[in-house]
């Protein structure tokens, strides 16, 4: 995948937030160690080079990707939260609300990736910290109790399992699989169905 741009026409922060949407890519199809900063610069339509310039090395990258997804989903979070004339409970609110952030294809399975290098000494603690800052958001903010938050985490995992293991490809053989994503995804089923069409279109 590349994104397509007129770069050097565009202002530093653009030109950052092109990598970062690029990086958010790459890191999701082939993880942290199997990504490198030239495998972004080209998804991105930039000179390798660039890529270090701005933003150091591959670890601190993976960083800001991380940062911003999180910045992404919490503010996703806030919008469900703050919207008073819904009549959708808010728990379901906030569940449309993470599956909505399908939508921007990579930023869920980003964070997924650097869960998974939780003994990382630096991208797991970054990790541990995003996680637990979702966890006070709920707790705190949105007045979930410490299940109610424990059960919301799990059912955004198993989200995020069934994403990064494509099985959307089995819902129309598999009725078990279909049971389960009908389960998992009742208002957004189309939406999933849709998103991983249109994914591997483009991956051909």
């Amino acid at each position: 995948m590349t994104i397509s741009a007129p770069v050097t026409r565009m202002k530093s922060g653009e030109r950052r937030e092109l990598i970062l949407e690029a990086a958010t890519e790459v890191f999701a199809e082939t993880g942290y160690v199997g990504t490198t900063t030239a495998d972004i610069a080209r998804a991105a339509g930039v000179s390798q080079p660039y890529v270090v310039r701005l933003f150091g090395t591959k670890e601190q990258l993976f960083l800001d990707v991380i940062q911003r997804a999180l910045d992404v989903l919490l503010a996703a979070f806030r919008g469900a939260l703050d919207d008073a004339t819904s009549d959708v409970p808010l728990g379901k609110r906030m569940a449309l609300a993470y599956v909505n952030q399908l939508n921007q294809h990579g930023l869920l399975l980003s964070l997924m990736h650097a869960f998974v290098l939780g003994r990382d000494p630096v991208i797991g603690a970054a990790a541990r910290a995003g996680f637990m800052k979702v966890y006070r958001f709920l707790r705190d903010d949105a007045g979930f109790d410490p299940l109610e938050v424990q059960n919301f985490l799990a059912s955004g995992m198993l989200v995020n399992t069934m994403i990064g293991i494509d099985m959307v490809e089995d819902y129309d053989g598999d009725p078990d699989v279909r049971e389960l994503m009908e389960c998992a995804f009742p208002e957004k089923l189309d939406m999933v169905r849709a998103l991983a069409s249109q994914r591997e279109q483009e991956q051909r």
